[in-house]
């Protein structure tokens, strides 16, 4: 993750970004185990994830001496993307926290990651004039439609206005960070590792206030089993999977990167069903099904792509 994302392989890039959608997907389970095991509030979960990923980052650089050196940046540009990122990732987390305490995690999600391929195809199409073309666009309608039809399948739900618009909110937090992730690593700026350390940083300073209000040092019965669930959650869905998010968003289309993170409800699910005890129905196994369709007809798409750029690029 210490070279500059623009020298990564499309191919490698989308596997990275499956890697990274699967982790996501662990860190609702995860998360439920922690509120079991303490009276941890979300914020302050959020917190603690973001500031230990960022100390295993930093521990994982010192640690590699021999790591080639990142691209040379300016400072002010560096500071600026780092700035914007980290925020748009904080607004990510907390909006998407606040929408499900205010109309329920079902509606939250659906809203959030629904809104964001729209979003961000038309960012895409707007500000980097990426065409996601029909064949595009329809996975990216199957994938919406699997998620509807995965999240929302298995009962009744209320909506609350103020909490589709905080969805929203997350949504256009979580576009941002995609977008301009793309764009920075399309212009060979864009540095993995720096990135989400930098992001971390900023995200931890934004949350901090809310978590203290919160609650920021949980009570637990059982220290030992608290302790390794937050270090999991800090290594494996955050420190692993943001590395790996925004090193393989930094060279795969932005539309393409918003479809394949739809695998994190997925592996939710399937977590779900597999460690909580939770009934497989029908709702589940068909929108599982059409979403993971959709994301490896997409994948195969932009791989396809990918490779035909290349092609026409030696041609010449």
């Amino acid at each position: 993750m210490s070279n500059t994302a623009s020298g990564l392989p499309t191919g490698r890039g989308l596997l990275y970004l499956i890697v990274a959608g699967a982790a996501w997907g662990t860190a609702g389970a995860a998360a439920s185990l922690v509120y079991r095991a303490s009276d941890l509030g979300p914020v302050a979960l959020s917190f603690w994830r973001c500031a230990a990923g960022l100390v295993l980052l930093l521990g994982v650089r010192l640690l590699r001496p021999g790591a080639p050196a990142p691209a040379r940046e300016p400072l002010r540009r560096r500071a600026l993307r780092t700035g914007i990122t980290g925020l748009g990732l904080a607004v990510f987390q907390t909006a998407y926290f606040a929408a499900v305490s205010a109309t329920g995690l079902a509606v939250a999600t659906v809203v959030t990651l629904g809104a964001g391929p729209v979003l961000i195809a038309l960012g895409a199409r707007l500000t980097l004039a990426e065409r996601l073309g029909r064949g595009g666009a329809l996975a990216v309608g199957g994938a919406l439609t699997g998620l509807v039809v995965l999240v929302l399948g298995g009962g009744a739900t209320s909506v609350r206005p103020s909490g589709v618009l905080l969805a929203l909110l997350s949504a256009a937090g979580y576009s941002v960070m995609t977008l301009l992730t793309r764009r920075w690593g399309r212009d060979g700026e864009a540095d993995a590792s720096r990135t989400t350390a930098g992001a971390f940083a900023v995200t931890s300073v934004c949350l901090l206030p809310f978590a203290l209000a919160e609650g920021l040092l949980p009570h637990t019965g059982e220290p030992v089993r608290l302790l390794l669930l937050l270090a999991y959650v800090a290594a494996v869905p955050t420190a692993l999977a943001y590395g790996l998010y925004f090193a393989g968003a930094a060279v795969v289309r932005s539309a393409t990167v918003s479809v394949i993170m739809l695998l994190e409800p997925v592996s939710a699910a399937v977590l779900a069903v597999v460690l909580l005890g939770e009934h497989l129905t029908a709702a589940t196994l068909t929108g599982t099904l059409v979403m993971l369709g959709s994301v490896a007809g997409l994948a195969v798409g932009e791989a396809r792509g990918a490779r035909v750029r290349e092609e026409q690029v030696m041609a010449v």
